[in-house]
């Protein structure tokens, strides 16, 4: 997965530091925050000095994750971005004018190992995209039970596996498990999925986080999210039939959900704000009512590229302002018990699915549960769900004036 970038993303990279042993230079790879300037990772650690003492101490020198700067809070995040937009620009002499800090600051991005932004404690997934909600009911329970009773009164969701998030391009293996042998059949056979889905989605990094029985309101829950990264939650899709009957699904989410690396805060999504269209209806609870309803504008796109393709073809082309949930009150809702979040946890949007055929979010919807094919591009090739060796390829942007996040 990857954003095409203007404004700075944070993530954690592996870089090379030089060493003398021995009178001898060897390479060392560390460990620490990089922030994404075009082709170029800026080593945040690099720059530390740069920063105020009692930031750098807590959030940069010697972290491995963003997990402490995720805990630091709002205030800690707008004196980061803004240090940051200082340091970067073309009027400040303290990178510009040092030519030995730019030259072990400003690392080519090609020579830095990509890791997860966080140690993630925690994965919860939604299910938040009426318009992918209803696609669905409406193929399994006909158009008049689309949507169960509760849907449109709370932000359903079920808890995933944190320890199976992994960070874009790390392989995929089919999985294997309990599945029905036929339509007609009322006993499964063991074996390997044979209807793998991807989901598009995006994703949500937890900040600070709350007491043990002390809910989150809705006007401080912006404060407790840090930023966003594009998510493929991967679906075995005939594992998930069998069991998911009634508690929702388990073996066939648990064995890989795939992130981005880069997190984009959300004070650089701020500009990229669109009133909530349509409006929630019928009006919520009052702890999930948002007095300045609104999504983002980010448009998403899903490719294909399977083994004898020269090129990913695009099959998915959606937008986040689809989203029925938002980001606040999904965490308001999971929080409303008591839940305590804590800093790194990770909450999916669900898949996100507009109202045309080309901005469904997944395969199961652009097939209609393998009553279509889906032909991608001018390959010649068509899916109806994934094969052995397909590339999925997610990606994402918000268009400024004459930018890109």
């Amino acid at each position: 997965f990857f954003f095409y970038l203007r404004r700075p993303p944070i993530s954690t990279v592996f870089r090379f530091m030089k060493v003398l042993l021995a009178k001898q230079w060897y390479q060392r790879r560390v460990r620490g925050i990089g922030v994404a300037i075009g082709d170029w990772v800026l080593d945040v650690t690099a720059v530390k000095h740069l920063f105020s003492p009692e930031l750098a101490d807590r959030c940069i020198e010697g972290q491995s994750t963003l997990n402490a700067l995720m805990a630091a809070g709002r205030p800690a995040w707008t004196e980061f971005r803004n240090t940051l937009k200082k340091i970067l620009s073309k009027d400040d002499p303290s990178l510009q004018n040092n030519s030995g800090l730019k030259a072990s600051a400003l690392i080519p991005a090609t020579e830095v190992t990509m890791h997860l932004p966080a140690q993630i404690g925690d994965y919860t997934d939604f299910y938040s995209s009426r318009n992918h909600a209803t696609n669905v009911g409406t193929m399994f329970r006909g158009k008049d039970n689309a949507l169960q009773p509760n849907w449109l009164h709370l932000p359903v969701g079920y808890h995933g596996r944190a320890s199976s998030v992994v960070l874009s391009g790390t392989p995929i293996r089919r999985p294997t498990g309990q599945i029905l042998p036929s339509p007609t059949a009322t006993a499964p056979v063991f074996g390997a999925c044979k209807l793998m889905d991807y989901e598009l989605e995006m994703g949500f990094f937890v900040g600070p986080g709350n007491n043990f029985g002390e809910p989150i309101k809705m006007e401080n829950a912006a404060d407790h999210i840090f930023g966003m990264v594009l998510m493929n939650d991967w679906s075995a899709r005939d594992i998930q039939k069998w069991e998911y009957v009634p508690l929702g699904p388990f073996n066939a989410k648990n064995f890989g959900t795939t992130i981005s690396p880069w997190i984009v805060t959300m004070d650089a999504l701020a500009p990229f704000r669109l009133p909530l269209e349509p409006k929630v209806d019928p009006e919520p609870l009052p702890y999930l009512v948002e007095k300045d309803s609104y999504q983002f504008d980010i448009k998403l796109f899903t490719a294909i590229q399977g083994e004898n393709m020269t090129k990913p073809e695009i099959v998915t082309s959606s937008n986040f302002k689809y989203m029925y949930w938002s980001p606040r009150q999904q965490l308001v809702h999971h929080s409303v018990t008591g839940c305590n979040m804590r800093p790194g946890d990770l909450l999916g949007s669900g898949t996100i699915s507009g109202t045309e055929p080309h901005e469904f979010g997944c395969l199961l919807e652009l097939c209609w549960k393998g009553t279509k094919e889906v032909k991608l591009g001018e390959s010649g090739e068509i899916r109806k769900f994934l094969k052995d060796g397909d590339d999925v390829v997610m990606t994402g942007y918000a268009q400024g004036m004459g930018y890109r996040v």
